[in-house]
């Protein structure tokens, strides 16, 4: 008590007080946000990184599914599996292995090559020694045509690589079943488009498979990989998408998140080193506790300096304080006399100044985080190369559209465009070129929509127009319309010109949508109608009706 009621002891620990708290608060809210907003950048470039991952993995599965199909409806396959040639050795039955041999010495993601009748047998194969092949005993009727029988993806002793079986049936040209090629492929191809990935989205991709063992991923090349805990595989799965701390397969602490593609029977995981990722955060912490204690030991050395000299009554400065207490920073004291006192009250305006100062630094902070804020979210629904809305602002625009439907059963409309032949535009000018063209006629689309539409890329070069209370035949209008445009214009790039088409699907909302995944298949299928009816052109849903 007595060493309370001292008055130096009274001004030392309100200094420190009146100095330590709002630089603490200040400190502690940037520490926390900078936490934060580390944790939330970290998980998005991690959401980022899976999905393009995945988009990867899907294209190079399509791309090898096509080059087999491809491959399955040859003249030298379909010949070798004809019945005179399976009943004699003619000359297409001698040139089918040499042929397989070609093919898979000129396609090198192809590591085996494998034809067989119908009962499974097998023909003709790339290789002296073919592995032995299990088959379904029946194809299922959408598989006959359409489908693809997909092998889960191991470690081959014998190729020392990850490798992966697709089987297609052989169709003859009446749709009868003639055999099946079988092709093993070389899974590890798959490694350059996941760096490149990894590149633009920070971070390491790994795949595994259903068991949690890992077949391969982007670290370095002599990283040695450890499976994954099981109870860690089955907290990556429950949390698909979400980032979570684990071990990783370096044996290190990771963030990481898992997503499991529907194409193929494989967990893909990305992560990124948490001593890597928090690095920077720990060093401003550490700062920010030393600039405080140093601050503190400081004031408070002042503070106890000052308070020794007084032997007055300090009624202005109890006062002066009281207001300072209540928040009024703008108290200033005149300075009446030249000795301690004057000096101390001297030191309280400076002390007072200092506080009005923090709390200005601390608005100034405040609002540019509101603006950095402003800005994030403007980049969270906004896709960067095109300037337009990205897919996850649309899955939202569709959802309140639909509710809205829902409510005053006023239709809302679709229009589904994708640029004809975007790869091979692509393969002929360069990626760079294909950027181009994408921007240009996203600004089409902009320029050709009303105030209330909306325009997104849906992904790749698809893109989704949405029509808000627009009927199906002024939809079909605007399409038309933009049709035109595109079609009409001249896409200039290295001083060649490029033609683009595009493929338009429209679709209106009915009262039996349940969810605008309904609505988006069916406007998906009316722009395959139109790709399948030739390209360059807009299919409506009434057009299917009639």
């Amino acid at each position: 008590m007595i060493l309370i009621n001292s008055i130096k002891n009274k001004i030392l620990i309100f200094a420190i007080l009146a100095t330590l708290i709002p630089s603490a608060g200040l400190g502690l809210l940037s520490y926390l946000q900078n936490e934060a907003m580390v944790t939330n950048n970290v998980a998005q470039q991690l959401q980022t990184l899976a999905t393009d991952a995945n988009r990867e993995l899907k294209h190079w599965l399509e791309a090898r599914i096509i080059e087999v199909r491809t491959l399955s409806t040859s003249n030298a396959v379909t010949k070798g599996l004809s019945p005179s040639s399976l009943m004699s050795a003619t000359k297409n039955a001698r040139l089918l292995p040499h042929y397989l041999r070609l093919v898979k010495d000129k396609l090198n993601p192809l590591l085996q090559l494998t034809v067989l009748n119908p009962s499974g047998k097998i023909v003709a194969s790339s290789s002296d020694t073919p592995a032995p092949v299990i088959l379904p005993s029946a194809w299922p009727q959408t598989t006959v045509t359409d489908g693809v029988i997909i092998d889960t993806p191991h470690w081959s002793q014998h190729y020392r690589t990850v490798t992966l079986r697709l089987a297609v049936p052989v169709l003859s040209l009446d749709d009868e079943v003639m055999g099946t090629l079988v092709a093993v492929v070389d899974l590890n191809t798959l490694l350059p488009s996941l760096k490149y990935a990894a590149k633009i989205s920070p971070g390491d991709i790994l795949l595994l498979d259903l068991a949690g063992k890992p077949l391969f991923g982007t670290h370095s090349d002599d990283a040695s990989f450890e499976p994954i805990a099981r109870q860690v595989l089955q907290q990556l799965r429950e949390e698909e998408g979400k980032p979570i701390t684990f071990a990783g397969h370096l044996q290190k602490r990771v963030l990481g998140l898992a997503v499991m593609p529907q194409t193929l029977p494989v967990v893909v995981v990305v992560e990124r080193d948490r001593a890597d990722i928090y690095q920077a955060w720990a060093a401003f912490r550490n700062l920010f506790l030393s600039l405080m204690i140093g601050l503190t030991l400081l004031v408070g050395f002042i503070a106890w300096q000052m308070g020794r000299s007084i032997v007055i009554p300090l009624e202005h400065l109890t006062s002066a304080a009281d207001h300072i207490a209540a928040g009024d920073l703008t108290v200033q004291l005149p300075v009446a006399q030249r000795d301690e006192l004057g000096h101390l009250t001297q030191v309280f305006n400076q002390m007072t100044g200092n506080l009005r100062q923090s709390r200005d630094e601390f608005e100034a902070a405040s609002q540019t985080l509101q603006k950095q804020n402003k800005l994030l979210e403007k980049l969270s629904i906004t896709d960067s190369l095109t300037g337009l809305y990205n897919r996850k602002k649309l899955d939202d625009i569709l959802a309140d559209q639909l509710a809205r439907f829902k409510r005053n059963q006023r239709p809302f409309t679709l229009l589904m465009l994708d640029i004809d032949h975007f790869k091979k535009l692509n393969d002929t000018y360069g990626h760079l070129a294909g950027d181009q063209v994408l921007a240009s006629i996203a600004r089409t689309f902009s320029n050709s929509i009303r105030n209330i539409d909306f325009v997104a890329r849906y992904g790749g070069e698809e893109f989704v127009i949405v029509l808000p209370e627009t009927a199906l035949s002024a939809a079909r209008d605007m399409a038309e319309r933009i049709l035109t445009q595109v079609r009409s214009a001249s896409y200039q790039f290295n001083d060649q010109s490029i033609v683009v088409t595009l493929s338009i699907g429209v679709a209106i909302s009915q009262s039996s949508d349940e969810s605008a995944d309904t609505l988006l298949a069916r406007t998906d299928r009316m722009l395959y109608e139109a790709k399948r009816a030739g390209r360059d052109r807009v299919i409506c849903t009434d057009d299917q009706s009639s």
